[in-house]
């Protein structure tokens, strides 16, 4: 199995000079990088070559690397059902460059890229309804970015006065509290709410 897919990781490497600038085998699966402009060609190519046959697109996605200059990799996740392989591809990319849909190579591409750019904000060119996905609308930033807030920007709530859904700005109801993070078998240094009686009973 590991030996077909370095094949595979060879194979691309050559014929798609250029566009796969190298791979790697780790604990036994295989991540091509290649170029964001070419993520077509090399998505076509893993699709239709004898020995790839990566007919069925998994999952599209991203990671985000804020201190990175080319913040985002994109990740293609591909499976072989005829040869029960799988393949990961990777492509960089920053806030503002856009990267090449494939949905006209997968067409279930249609979704995973526009949870894509929901969560994480990267644009995909020639797709043909780039909205978010899973976030309402109206919402500000993107959830999955490494410097968006923890409680986000608003809180949604339903006001029962005007018959409708508001958004507020988040408002903390309180301070962080401190926990002191003592292992329940060592026992606290404090009495707990209840344990008053069980304190009483303990022999000396």
């Amino acid at each position: 199995m590991e030996e077909q897919l370095e094949r595979v990781g060879q194979t691309a490497k050559t014929a798609l000079n250029g566009a796969v600038s190298g791979y790697e085998m780790v604990r036994g699966e295989l991540t091509l990088h290649a170029e964001a402009a070419d993520i077509v060609k090399v998505a076509a190519w893993l699709r239709d070559e004898t020995i790839c046959q990566f007919a069925c697109l998994i999952d599209v996605t991203a990671v985000d690397w804020p201190s990175r200059e080319k913040r985002f990799d994109v990740v293609y996740h591909l499976l072989s059902p005829a040869l029960n392989q799988r393949v990961r591809v990777k492509v960089m990319t920053d806030e503002a460059t856009p990267v090449p849909s494939i949905i006209e190579v997968f067409r279930g591409a249609d979704w995973f890229e526009r949870e894509t750019y929901d969560l994480y904000g990267v644009l995909f060119t020639g797709h043909p309804d780039m909205r978010r996905l899973l976030t309402d609308y109206g919402f500000e930033g993107h959830p999955l970015r490494k410097d968006f807030p923890l409680t986000g920007f608003v809180e949604v709530r339903w006001d029962d006065e005007e018959k409708r859904v508001k958004y507020d700005p988040v408002r903390l109801a309180q301070e962080f509290r401190t926990f002191d993070f003592l292992s329940p078998w060592e026992g606290t240094d404090y009495v707990l709410p209840g344990d008053e009686k069980a304190k009483e009973g303990k022999p000396s």
